[in-house]
């Protein structure tokens, strides 16, 4: 069983910055370093969408286009912690963010892939 707390989220104007952070703890197969990680936020009334995932080295990244050059996921594997850097955020960002984890997702960018699951956190941007 893998736990996931996400935190970090918050009301922000326009063109402003946040960082999320996913904290994971818990019995775990391999390690917190064994699991691919990624981010989803979630819309009032629409599914889940992919942003940003990362692997278990975190060497490597992806990201959805509608996000690239603005977002930045991250890991730090002895902290058992995953983040997301957002930057020159937009009204339509608004969502709640949730952090997935997954030890070998056949397909990253979509979220039935994914067996684990935190909690949310909100990020409001302001027009």
């Amino acid at each position: 069983q893998v736990n996931l707390v996400e935190s970090g989220g918050g009301l922000v104007q326009a063109g402003g910055s946040l960082r999320l952070s996913c904290a994971a703890s818990g019995r775990t197969f391999s390690g917190y370093s064994g699991y691919v990680m990624a981010w989803f936020p979630q819309a009032p009334g629409k599914e889940r969408d992919f942003v940003a995932g990362i692997s278990r080295s975190g060497e490597s990244t992806q990201y959805a286009d509608a996000v690239k050059g603005r977002f930045t996921i991250s890991r730090d594997n002895a902290k058992n912690t995953v983040y997301l850097g957002m930057n020159r955020l937009k009204p339509e960002d608004t969502a709640v963010y949730y952090c997935a984890a997954e030890y070998s997702p056949v397909n990253p960018g979509q979220w039935y892939e994914y067996d684990y699951w935190g909690q949310g956190t909100q990020v409001t941007v302001s027009s």
